[in-house]
């Protein structure tokens, strides 16, 4: 059987959590084999900004952080539960790629 690699990136982990949740229900119902989620290293993108606009003073930072969380579903992939997985509401700001493989 051919499966489906499922992989999903968001700074703010509540809203994958909800799509991981909503996936592990459809593979429950069709009665597909699931592995995942698996949990993937978080990114982190760092910017460093100095608080004085003009040079004088104290050198003072101020440091900004953005963490993307991600994870991994491999789904046994039939057409039933593709299209149930297509039919999610995705929300703004999660970026979700979905791959055939093997």
């Amino acid at each position: 059987m051919p499966k489906a690699r499922i992989k999903l990136a968001s700074p703010e982990i509540d809203k994958i959590n909800q799509v991981c949740r909503d996936i592990l229900e459809i593979a429950e119902k069709t009665g597909v084999e699931i592995k995942g989620p698996i949990p993937l290293p978080t990114k982190r993108l760092k910017l460093t900004t100095r608080k004085s606009p003009d040079g004088e003073g104290t050198a003072t930072w101020e440091r900004y952080e953005m963490r993307i969380h991600k994870r991994l579903i491999d789904l046994g992939a039939d057409e039933r539960t593709l299209r149930l997985v297509m039919r999610i509401p995705i929300p703004e700001g999660l970026n979700i790629e979905i791959e055939m493989i093997g």
